[in-house]
């Protein structure tokens, strides 16, 4: 019969597989799709969903000690993990008066596919407004990333993932879960809010030891997941800015746009915006919609963190 040591065990185990398939799986869709997409995003978001809810039961599983340290750290995790899905909720919020900005021009322009000079202005103005919201945009996120960075602790540091595998127990759980929470929210944060790549994803080498007891196999999925994401930053130049993909293409589809219409004012000739159009309708509704996908995901986040930190809370309790 199993006892009580090697039961914990075991589910310690079982806990840390879960974090590593996790990990692992979010490597192999990033490496399939080389962007940081609405659709990637939406993946990395549920994937910490399910880490913290498998922590949840993982504690249930344990029967750990009433009145030991294990519940506060949890519930200090669980606070910042709260705090940090409301600012990103902020940051994708603020994306709100861009896409609809965006759609309401493609929308003025289905029925005006062909514009002469006077209707090149005016879209032209609109177009102008349009980007006055993304730099509005860009401003506030990076403010909210300046003020928040530290007390987020959003900031991934591979050597310090390596941490977790010198703790045996829960202890080794807790900071095994730190350090995952911490580069997917980086990674959260760089695509939705604004990315910093020399201090987000600093460039360095992995290295592994290949001790794969305690945890350190957690080393070795966060390091790699970590490396592939700053590399490919690296790659498309690392400037500082929002790097959601379908954020980057409608920024790009407008300039697009307004470049041609200018040409074409310059040289006083109508212009054929249909295709452009479209591309403009297609990139923004894609925003559109990531965007409030993505916000679901948090309420229900939310209510899933509440729901955590009674049910621990409740079985302390009745212990």
């Amino acid at each position: 019969m199993m006892n009580y040591s090697t039961k914990s065990t075991t589910s310690i185990n079982g806990f840390y597989n879960f974090l590593t398939q996790g990990l692992d799986n979010l490597n192999i869709m990033f490496l399939s799709q080389k962007i940081i997409s609405v659709q990637f995003l939406q993946h990395v978001l549920s994937t910490l969903r399910s880490f913290h809810s498998q922590l949840v039961i993982l504690v249930e599983t344990l029967y750990l000690p009433v009145g030991e340290k294990w519940l506060d750290e949890y519930m200090d995790e669980s606070s910042k993990l709260w705090d940090a899905c409301h600012a990103l909720k902020s940051a994708v919020s603020n994306m709100e008066n861009f896409y609809s900005s965006g759609l309401h021009l493609a929308s003025s322009l289905d029925d005006h596919h062909i514009l002469n000079p006077q209707l090149s202005h005016q879209i032209v103005r609109a177009i102008t407004g349009c980007q006055r919201d993304i730099t509005a945009l860009e401003e506030e996120n990076k403010g909210l990333i300046e003020t928040r960075m530290h007390t987020l602790t959003l900031r991934f540091d591979e050597n310090n993932a390596m941490i977790g595998s010198k703790y045996n127990g829960f202890r080794g759980v807790l900071q095994a879960m730190r350090n995952v929470s911490s580069l997917v929210l980086v990674i959260l944060f760089s695509g939705l809010v604004y990315c910093w790549p020399e201090t987000c994803f600093n460039n360095q080498e992995s290295s592994f030891d290949g001790n794969m007891i305690s945890g350190s196999v957690i080393k070795v999925a966060t390091s790699r997941l970590h490396q592939i994401v700053a590399d490919e930053i690296n790659h498309i130049g690392g400037q500082p800015r929002i790097l959601l993909y379908e954020f980057q293409m409608a920024k790009a589809a407008i300039e697009d746009m307004k470049g041609e219409l200018e040409r074409a004012m310059e040289y006083g000739t109508e212009v054929d915006v249909h295709e452009k159009s479209e591309n403009l309708s297609n990139w923004f509704s894609m925003l559109r919609y990531g965007a409030e996908g993505i916000i679901g995901q948090l309420d229900d986040f939310f209510d899933e963190i509440v729901e955590g930190r009674k049910k621990l809370l409740d079985m302390c309790t009745l212990r």
